[in-house]
């Protein structure tokens, strides 16, 4: 199977798995459903969620059984996004392409979405059939990574530093958070519930370490030099807040380097695994090049 059908099939399972954790609803409290399917339903490139599924299937284990948490990471990843958006927090009004969920819905309703989205991934992760052993420590991962020593602490970083300099150690500190965590905490998922040895959990997280510091210094360089229509947000945002990012203290050439560097290293990484086509080395590269 090519490369772009393997990930179109890959984005589909993905969305009807989504679409049936969080169906539409006629209850009183409707709307927030609505909200809650709007921020996580028919966008976003499912990177976290095929990560999870790759890793699961390359130590021996099946899309059953990890599908459950791969929706639970993008409800996660969709949450996050969700709350970065609102006028406390980023302020930014459209995401993928769209109004923001809280220009949509408004401010109370984005919240609750968010919250929603949030106990709804851990709803959905235990439906998996993987070993309770397995199971357990998969919840773990993926609660940890969310929380204050995660994504969710990485943000308070990020928002106590507006409008201030950044050291650079506590930068990759916050980037390792904020966007670090939830790879690893994919790619470590897959590997748990496949059952896989310390060794392949070990190399797995090296893996998603390096593609987590180059996707966010993408992120960065797409800030000053992208299209906001092939964004689908605005750009500029981080100067206009203030903010240190990596190109704030390096060169664009600089940070395309550390880009390509930290992909060549990610690579490699993956010669540990016996994987069944190129495809995860292929959506390494490209992440390393994307527009959006």
């Amino acid at each position: 199977m090519q490369y772009e059908e393997k990930y179109r099939v890959y984005v589909e399972d993905i969305e009807r798995a989504l679409e049936r954790a969080l169906p539409e609803s006629d209850a009183p409290y409707r709307s927030v459903v609505q909200a809650m399917r709007y921020g996580v339903l028919g966008a976003g490139k499912r990177v976290r969620a095929i990560l999870l599924l790759e890793f699961c299937r390359a130590c021996g284990g099946s899309w059953e059984l990890a599908m459950p948490f791969a929706c639970a990471i993008e409800m996660v990843h969709a949450y996050s996004l969700i709350h970065d958006d609102l006028p406390c927090m980023d302020n930014d009004p459209l995401r993928r392409g769209k109004p923001s969920c809280w220009k949509a819905f408004g401010e109370t309703a984005a919240l609750l979405a968010g919250d929603g989205l949030l106990t709804k991934a851990f709803e959905t992760a235990s439906g998996s059939t993987a070993p309770p052993d397995r199971a357990l420590a998969a919840l773990q991962i993926l609660a940890q990574s969310a929380g204050d020593t995660g994504m969710l602490g990485g943000q308070v970083i990020d928002l106590e530093y507006e409008n201030r300099p950044m050291p650079e150690e506590l930068l990759m500190r916050m980037y390792g958070q904020k966007t670090g965590a939830l790879l690893r905490a994919a790619v470590k998922i897959g590997c748990v519930l496949a059952g896989a040895d310390e060794n392949k959990i070990f190399f797995a997280d090296q893996y998603a370490q390096k593609i987590g510091l180059a996707f966010q210094i993408v992120d960065d360089i797409l800030d000053v030099t992208g299209d906001e229509q092939a964004l689908g947000k605005p750009i500029g945002s981080d100067q206009e807040s203030g903010k240190t990012t990596f190109m704030t203290l390096y060169s664009l050439e600089e940070a395309q380097k550390q880009v390509e560097a930290l992909t060549d290293e990610a690579r490699r990484l993956l010669d540990k695994f016996a994987w069944e086509d190129e495809f995860l080395c292929t959506l390494t590269d490209r992440l390393a090049v994307r527009k959006n």
